[in-house]
């Protein structure tokens, strides 16, 4: 897929896929990145042709883009909207992926123990996959994880498929021969008051804790995060993958959908007018402690540049001896300490709100890729802070009735940087009342106004929303799912 990305850019002949990638989102840039030129890459399923991807990446008439009917359904009859950026960066970084994916159990073959072979005659699952991928520092990463990382979640589920369709509890261990893709083997830990029951056929321990399948489910999305982060890595010279990504899947398997999030994007379930929080967003300041711990655990990550505690502001030479505010990794208030040297260091979390940033550099905590990402004008790396590991929601089909207007809306931030949860709720209502319930376009049209009205109007003072405030300059990408069914899939 790379070959075929790269020819598509050469058949356009745009020279700006020559210039360098703009800074990433954060304060500080990343100069000690190197930032190669990519090609301009948007998601497969909008099927654009070469003029189409050419109006795509025009920043002055940011036309809106969805699938076009005419060409290819996305499954579950899934809406899909985007737009690119008003000039912030070179292309859309944003990226995007919708799949019906098939898992098939895997055996490990004795005699050649490197090859997994697919099971004969086995039973497998099909799984629904939607993604988001928000790029900065370029779009390689993204673009990385939404061509591969639902091939990683169906690898990792590969393991656990015939486990699944059992109704029983998941066993602690697998029989002999079994193993993980990650290659470790699933022990408990017992206590030292655990005792084997004795002369039983199937031994037992006390105090077992009891796994839900939907925790087996959670563990393959967290690693199959870890593995699509462990390749970028990996692949990042060899495959020119230049910065990082927030990513926000979403894995409908048995009746459930589970929403996994790692960075800044956000999902919600709409459900008969109510707003169900599928998401929270991974900042320096929600995860301050998350940071301040490991600052204080590792302190030489820090690089003798930055302190782990947090002020309300800058601290002053002047103002060493006095007693000033502060909190550490385990307050939520403040208290007064004596300031010392060392408490001239720059935060590890400093700011508020979307200009907060970590080491004065990143605006997010969580997501793939950053791998070479460093403190502008030193060798400190941002990564140890950044986290690759995905928080994962469940939300469960089967315990509610649903009708053709309740929908999982999936946005970059982009969208929710200017939009609420209630405004998008009330888009979803307006748009699908205008529809057919059995229309299978109404969700695109959800989609896509979402879109617009994020985007806002060009004006002679820039992209102005309706109440005449700032739009968004950002890349905007939106997924709407209908919680009803699948719907038809071609």
């Amino acid at each position: 897929w790379w070959g075929r990305e790269e020819r598509r850019g050469k058949v356009l002949g745009d020279p700006q896929m020559r210039r360098s990638r703009s800074p990433s989102r954060g304060g500080g840039g990343d100069g000690e990145r190197s930032q190669p030129a990519r090609s301009f890459s948007r998601p497969a399923f909008l099927q654009l042709t070469p003029e189409e991807l050419l109006l795509a990446d025009d920043h002055t008439g940011r036309a809106v883009q969805s699938p076009r009917e005419s060409r290819r359904r996305l499954p579950w009859s899934t809406g899909y909207a985007e737009v690119i950026n008003a000039g912030k960066s070179q292309h859309n970084e944003d990226q995007a992926c919708c799949e019906a994916v098939f898992v098939e159990k895997r055996l490990l073959s004795s005699d050649l123990s490197f090859l997994f072979l697919p099971l004969q005659g086995s039973k497998g699952l099909c799984f629904y996959y939607w993604g988001l991928f928000d790029g900065h520092a370029g779009s390689g990463a993204a673009i990385m994880a939404s061509k591969l990382l639902h091939f990683h979640i169906r690898d990792q589920l590969r393991d656990v498929i015939d486990i699944l369709q059992d109704p029983s509890p998941p066993p602690i261990a697998l029989p002999e021969g079994s193993r993980t893709v990650l290659g470790q083997p699933n022990k408990a830990p017992l206590a030292e008051e655990d005792v084997e029951v004795p002369n039983s056929a199937l031994p037992r321990f006390h105090m077992e804790k009891v796994i839900s399948h939907e925790s087996l489910v959670v563990g393959a999305i967290e690693n199959a995060f870890k593995q699509m982060d462990n390749q970028i890595e990996q692949e990042r010279v060899t495959r020119h993958v230049s910065g990082g990504c927030c990513a926000l899947v979403v894995v409908y398997l048995l009746g459930k959908f589970y929403v996994a999030n790692a960075g800044d994007s956000r999902a919600i379930v709409i459900r008969n007018g109510e707003i169900i929080p599928m998401s929270r967003e991974f900042t320096p300041e929600t995860e301050r402690q998350r940071l301040q711990f490991l600052g204080y655990l590792s302190p030489e990550l820090l690089g003798n540049e930055f302190t782990h505690l947090e002020f309300p502001r800058r601290i002053q030479q002047k103002e060493l001896g006095k007693k000033m505010l502060y909190r550490d990794q385990n307050m939520n208030g403040w208290a007064y300490k004596r300031i010392e040297e060392d408490d001239l260091k720059f935060p590890l979390v400093y700011g508020e709100g979307k200009k907060a940033r970590m080491m004065a550099t990143i605006g997010v905590t969580r997501g793939l890729g950053d791998h070479d990402l460093k403190v502008y004008s030193s060798n400190i790396h941002i990564k140890p802070f950044l986290s690759c590991i995905p928080e994962v929601r469940i939300y469960d089909l089967t315990q509610f009735e649903h009708c053709p207007d309740d929908v999982l809306v999936l946005g970059t931030d982009g969208l929710w940087d200017v939009t609420t949860d209630q405004e998008v709720a009330n888009v979803v209502f307006d748009v699908l009342m205008s529809y057919e319930p059995n229309d299978p376009c109404r969700y695109t049209m959800v989609a896509q106004e979402l879109v617009m009205r994020s985007r806002g109007v060009l004006k002679d003072r820039g992209w102005r929303l309706a109440n005449d405030k700032l739009g968004s300059g950002d890349d905007i990408s939106v997924f709407v799912i209908p919680l009803g069914g699948p719907g038809n899939y071609s």
